[in-house]
């Protein structure tokens, strides 16, 4: 069981947030449209679509919503996040295209980022989310963190669905093939 210490550190969030690209890049670079294009059925998405998720959050989520709590004004509450504005703004791009936009907005979110300086002071800012009311900065920081991790796990579990029914016998020694 994890223990309620806060264990956040900005240093180890870059340590992650800064290697995302580059796995996504070695994970689907390249691939056919098979692989690419795959989904878990009906309502599900696609590594390209999580890609392209991915780039609408380095656009309007992390560093624009960190810059709302840094402001220290009056009203620190955030637009509401568009979690399907990827369908929209990927249309007609290319994964490689994607790809390398992610790599690009993530390395100027991680330089921006860098370069506030933040202190623990400012880790215990707050600002108002739609849905969840108050959130730390440190909060926000560090569900990039897990944002990222997720979306990779997700990416790979729809490739190693494509192989669910050809695994055969293996398949009860395969987790992800069922989750």
């Amino acid at each position: 069981m994890m223990s309620s210490q806060l264990k956040f550190s900005i240093a180890e969030a870059v340590q992650v947030l800064e290697r995302t690209p580059g796995v996504l890049q070695s994970m689907l670079g390249e691939l056919s449209s098979s692989w690419t294009d795959a989904d878990e059925g009906d309502d599900t998405w696609s590594p390209y679509t999580i890609v392209g998720h991915l780039i609408h959050g380095e656009r309007t989520d992390w560093i624009p919503r960190a810059r709302i709590i840094l402001s220290k004004g009056s009203d620190r509450r955030f637009t509401p996040y568009d979690r399907f504005a990827q369908f929209h703004e990927s249309m007609g791009k290319s994964l490689a295209d994607l790809l390398a936009e992610f790599a690009r907005l993530r390395k100027e979110n991680l330089t921006k980022l860098s370069g506030w300086k933040l202190s623990s002071v400012d880790l215990g800012l707050e600002g108002e989310h739609p849905d969840f009311g108050a959130v730390s900065l440190h909060q926000l920081l560090a569900t990039w963190v897990a944002h990222d991790l997720g979306h990779i796990a997700q990416v790979a579990r729809i490739m190693a669905k494509r192989y669910r029914d050809d695994v055969g016998p293996w398949r009860p020694y395969l987790p992800v093939m069922d989750r």
